[in-house]
Order: structure tokens, then sequence, then C-alpha cells
């Protein structure tokens, strides 16, 4: 495109999305005087949902396509700035807009014993972008390709590589898009009140709208959508509680003063008897579910007799019908038979130890890492652990972002070399934005839990609690364990994927607040949703059925993608019903499965000539190995099924989310030495970058 057209071109952009921007603020302006003449909070988050994913389903069908060009790499005339914001959308999924500042929260600054996490995911996300711009993006936006396997087809040459690539990003991606898909359904179901797998249907056709008709064009203009929408949703709150807390509006800036502040209400928590009160009722029924394992036929017996017994007396005694009802589930709710009894009683052994510590299980929000070095040789191997598998996921979440199919597809879409370098640039710049707020509403979040809502009267809890409680009884608990009506601390389970979407009702802002942030919490979801969705259908496709004229032309290929891409949508909708874990431990795995997958044959065909065909496929089998089988071997529905004792071994005490530390070396290993066995004449020829690299 000409150097005339192409600033014309930008300067139309620019003014739609000015337009955009403007309709947003003047549609929370009046949604906000809405609320404040008396419209019901029930017809608020309908509104949002409503009004929100029919503006991006405008976009989808406008941006809709046939042209190869077009719909994979939205013909590759996208500026920079909005090539930027929409990575920046298509990144803060729903792991970073919903789970980050919750895994903060539960886990602190560096992780709980067992759980890495904390700053780590700040710290390896962002630091991934680095390498993406390094090593990566302007390489690939050089060749002109379509997809992630078609490197490996142009670079490697024959079938495997590519099957190989193809199958992994399916792999990575699919494990991602679940993830999207389960946040959709919790917040659709939050804003309308349906039911969670109602709510997943419901977010599932806004996905479909975006993606089906336009592929890459359509994405790309929603997910730009879609991230004014996350960015206002993220900065309006947290911004609005460090006013409330701190009397000034810049909470990167100023949440500092509270880190103090938590500090000292964690010792007053920790000295407090109401609180080793609870403490020690959780290490009672701890020790009580342990005495039942020692034998668990005996005790699953006695169980069943004495729920009999209470029910018959119940029903020829006084007992009324609520108390009779009550009585009949809990029988239910027993086990049926010795192994589900001895499966659900270890569980609720380990959960009542783990919520038996000093504040809830919770690691000291501050604190370096878990452990002393100075301390007891228990102290000193703890504080390694911890500092070992921080290090770890943060290298996992980095070289995971070098390699995420979806992500690097996105800088295909540049207008050259140089456009996709700056459009790396612009992302780090978008994603900052929200990722400099989320420490601060972690902490913000937290002293407002320990200042106003712990001592609160269980008859006077906020009603958002019980409301959250319904949605997912996993993401809000509350009960009154020591029997003094107070909530304490202890008392309080929050989950990581609640902080977030609950802040605006934690910290009493208008409700219209609330329903922004569910909005923002959707736009992060739909707008990865739709490029994992896309980059599965493509693999699915394009890269393992070829690309040979004789099988498809290249316009039956765009068509046979969308309905590759519906059919993908309603089977991740399917395992999401299933709520098979969190946003965040989902999302990390998908980055240890794209680091070990494509990352060392990637980055050695860029820049060695020497790698061959036969060491791509070693070491992405080998990587791919590695790390899919350190993460089963300690899944324990997994060892059940193969008959293995225990909870498996912990190579270098490494936990199994952070897998891609060792796939990514074996990866490696087997990429050079199969390469070097090949000998350099076997070596497949790179193509040259153009020049503008």
């Amino acid at each position: 495109m000409p150097d005339a057209g192409q600033r014309a071109y930008q300067r139309r952009l620019h003014r739609i999305v000015a337009c955009y921007t403007v309709g947003v603020l003047a549609f929370l302006l009046f949604m906000a005087w809405a609320e404040n003449q008396g419209l019901s909070r029930q017809w608020i988050g309908p509104i949002f949902l409503f009004m929100t994913v029919m503006a991006y389903a405008a976009i989808g069908i406008w941006g809709r396509t046939t042209d190869p060009e077009e719909y994979y790499v939205a013909g590759r005339r996208i500026p920079a700035l909005y090539n930027g914001m929409a990575a920046a959308a298509d990144w803060m999924s729903a792991a970073s807009f919903i789970s980050m500042a919750g895994a903060l929260y539960l886990q602190g600054f560096s992780g709980a014993p067992g759980q890495p996490g904390g700053l780590a995911y700040l710290l390896g996300w962002t630091g991934g972008f680095c390498l993406v711009a390094l090593l990566i993006a302007p390489y690939l936006r050089a060749m002109n390709l379509y997809t992630i396997p078609d490197f490996f087809h142009v670079r490697y040459g024959g079938r495997w590589p590519r099957v190989i690539a193809a199958l992994a990003a399916v792999g990575c991606s699919f494990t991602y898009v679940v993830a999207q898909i389960y946040g959709v359904g919790l917040i659709a179901s939050r804003l309308t009140g349906v039911q969670f797998e109602l709510g997943i249907m419901l977010g599932l056709g806004g996905v479909l709208l975006c993606s089906f008709l336009g592929g890459m064009r359509a994405i790309t203009w929603t997910q730009v959508a879609q991230y004014i929408m996350l960015l206002l949703a993220f900065l309006i709150p947290v911004s609005w509680l460090a006013y409330k807390q701190l009397g000034s509006p810049l909470a990167p800036l100023v949440y500092g003063a509270q880190l103090g502040k938590i500090a000292a209400l964690e010792q007053k928590l920790i000295d407090d008897p109401a609180e080793q009160a609870v403490i020690a009722e959780y290490l009672r029924r701890a020790h009580m579910y342990e005495e039942r394992l020692r034998d668990v036929e005996g005790a699953l017996a006695r169980e069943h007799a004495a729920a009999q017994d209470h029910l018959r007396t119940l029903r020829t005694g006084s007992g009324d019908i609520a108390q009779i009802v009550a009585a009949n589930r809990a029988l239910a709710t027993l086990p049926r038979d010795a192994a589900t009894a001895r499966a659900q009683w270890s569980r609720a052994m380990q959960e009542n130890y783990e919520r038996a510590r000093p504040l809830g299980g919770l690691p000291r929000h501050s604190q370096a890492f878990v452990g002393d070095p100075q301390g007891t040789p228990a102290e000193q191997e703890a504080f390694s652990a911890s500092r070992a598998n921080f290090l770890a996921l943060m290298f996992c979440l980095m070289v995971g972002t070098a390699g995420l199919p979806h992500l690097l597809t996105r800088y295909y879409t540049a207008t050259s070399v140089a456009g996709a370098r700056a459009s790396v640039a612009w992302s780090l710049f978008f994603i900052a934005l929200l990722y400099l707020s989320a420490p601060a509403l972690a902490a913000l979040v937290k002293y407002e839990v320990m200042q106003h809502l712990v001592g609160s009267r269980f008859d006077a809890l906020p009603a958002w609690m019980a409301q959250w409680a319904k949605v997912d009884g996993a993401l809000l608990s509350a009960a009154d364990v020591n029997g003094d009506g107070i909530l304490q601390f202890g008392e309080l389970r929050l989950g990581a994927d609640l902080i977030m979407l609950a802040t605006p009702e934690l910290g009493g802002l208008p409700y219209v607040v609330s329903g922004l942030v569910a909005a923002g919490g959707l736009a992060a979801a739909l707008s990865t949703a739709d490029g994992l969705l896309l980059t599965i259908s493509n693999a699915l496709v394009r890269d393992l059925r070829g690309t040979d004229a004789h099988r498809a032309n290249s316009e039956q290929r765009v068509i046979l993608t969308k309905f590759a891409l519906l059919a993908v949508a309603l089977l991740a909708a399917f395992v999401a019903a299933l709520k098979p874990s969190e946003i965040l431990p989902l999302v990390t795995a998908s980055f240890s499965l794209a680091a070990s997958a494509f990352v060392p044959a990637m980055v050695l065909g860029i820049f060695w000539r020497g790698a061959t065909r036969r060491g791509a496929v070693a070491g992405m089998l080998a990587g791919l190995g590695v790390t899919v089988y350190y993460m089963l071997a300690h899944v324990p529905a997994v060892r059940g099924v193969l008959g293995l004792p225990g909870p498996g071994t912990l190579w270098l005490g490494i936990q199994p989310i952070s897998a891609g530390v060792f796939g990514v070396p074996a990866g490696l290993a087997a990429t050079w030495l199969a390469s070097w066995s090949d000998r350099p004449s076997a070596a497949a020829a790179l193509p040259r970058p153009d020049d503008g690299l």
C-alpha cells in the first residue's frame, strides 16, 4: 500500500477507534445515570452482556471474508499500534484479567508452599515478549507465512515436522481455550443469573459471532474493541479503590503504603485467639479424617449406620420436614464404597491440614520466599524449593510466550518486518498498563478484606457473597467454624477467579462498575478464545490436511476451517462445563506445552543452518514427551487408573505446573543431537529473510 494510502487508512482507523471509545464511555455514563435513577441490578448485568457481545458481533459480521489472505493474516496490513493493541487483548486472557490479581492475593509475591506463582506470572509473561521480539516474531514475518506449522514445513521440509507442530498447536491451544470458555461461562452466569452451563453457551455464541465469519480480519478489530473495554474495566475499579483507601487514583504508585498495614494486620490475625480457635477446629477435623483413613471400611460402615439412625429418629420423633430433608441429603452424600471414601477423606484431610495453618494457609503477602535461608534445615529446604519453583515457573512462562501459536500468528498480520518489531513493542506497552496495576489490586483487596470484611457478623454479611457462592462453591465459602457468629479470616475462602470480579462489590462501588468489570472479563476471555479457536481450526484443516491444490482450493479451505472452528468451540464448551480446573493452572499448562513443543526447534531452525528435519522431529517429540509425562504423572486420577501409589516423586522439587523446565532442555538436546548425527549435508536450507530484517 502506498505511503499516502497507508496514512489515509490509519487516519480513518484512528477516527473509528476514537468514536468507539467515546461510545463506550457514553454507555457507561448512561448506565451509571440509569442505576442512580433506580434501574434494577437484575437488568444491569444482562444489558452489559447483551450490548458488549452485540458490539463485537457487529464487528465480526462487518469483517466477514472468504479471501484466504484476509481470513488467515488480515491482509498483512494491520498498523503496528493496532496490531499491538490486538495482541495485548489476545494475550490478556481470562488468566491475566480474572486470575492474576487473585493469584497474587492468595500466593503473595513469591507463591505458596507447593503452589509457585505470585510475581512469577508478571515477570515471566512480560519477559516472554522480549524473547518474541528478539528471537522469533521478525523472522517469522519475513517469511510471509500463515501459521506456525507453516514455518516447520518451509524450514525443515517433509510432512512430519508440520504434522507434529499442528498436533502440538491443537493440544496447547485447546487447553488454553477451555480455560477461556470456563471464564466466559463464569462471567455470563454471574451477569445474567443463569446456570453456569447455560452461561457457557451464551458466551460461546459471542465467541463464534466474532471469529466464525471473518477469521483474523474480524478477530483483529474485535480484539481492538475488546482491549479498550477490558482496560477500562481493570483500571476504573483499581483506581477507585486506591482513591478510597489512599486518596489517590494512581494505584501502582501508592499501593505500597498498604503493604506495611497488611503485614501488621497479618500479625494481628495470627495472634488473635478467635483465629487460633478456627485453626484448632480445622486441625481436629483433619485428625478425624486421618483416623477414619486408618480403617476405611469400618469407618464407612459406622458413618452409614449413624446417618440412618439419625434419620430414623427424626422420622419417628419430632423432627420437622427441613431436618428430615437435611438428614436424607447427608445420607445420600456419604461415599458409597471404600475406594470413594478413601479418595474423598484424603482430600478432606489434606484440605483441613492446609486450612489449619495461620492465615488460612495463605503466605504472608510480602515475604520473599517460603521458609528461611538462616532457619532450621526444614526451613532452609522450603526456602530453596520455593525459590527454585519461582524461577522454574518464570522460565516456563517466558519461553512459552515465545512459542504460543495464537500469539505468534498475530505478528504475521503486520505490514512489514519492522512493523512486526514495532507491534511487539506496542504489545508490551498496552500489557504493562494492566500488569502494573495487578499487584496493586491484590494488595488493596486484601487490605479491604482484612480491615472491613473480617469481623463482620455472619447474619450481616453482604448479599454478593451468597450470590457468588451460588455460581460456584469453589469461588467463595464462609462457614462459622468456631461457632462465635463472627467471620474470621481463616473461615473465609476466596478463589483466585473471584478476586477481580468481586472487587467492585467488595469495595462498595456502584453496581454498574461490577457490570463493567464482568464485561471486561468477558472481553478478555472472548478475545483470547477467538484467536485460539482460529489457530486450532487452521491446524486441523490447513496444516494437517495439507495445502495441495488437488485437496481443496483456497476458498474451500476457508469454509472447512470455519466449520472446524465451530466443532472445536462446541467440544471446548463441553469440557469447560465439567469444570476441570481453575483458569490459571490450565493456562500455565499450555505454556509449558508450547515452550517444549515449539521453541527449541524453532529457535535452532532460525539461527542454526545445521538443524535438520530429523532433529526437529526428535526435538518436538522429546520436549512434548517429557513435559506431558511429568504433568500426567502427578495427576491423582491418572495415577489411580495406572495403579501407581502415592502422589509421585518431584524432579529436583519442581512442581508439575513448571514441567516445561525439563521439556525445553530435552527438546534442545534432542534437536541438536539428531541434527548433528544427520551431518551438515542433510540440513534444510533456511529461507533468507527480506532486507527489512
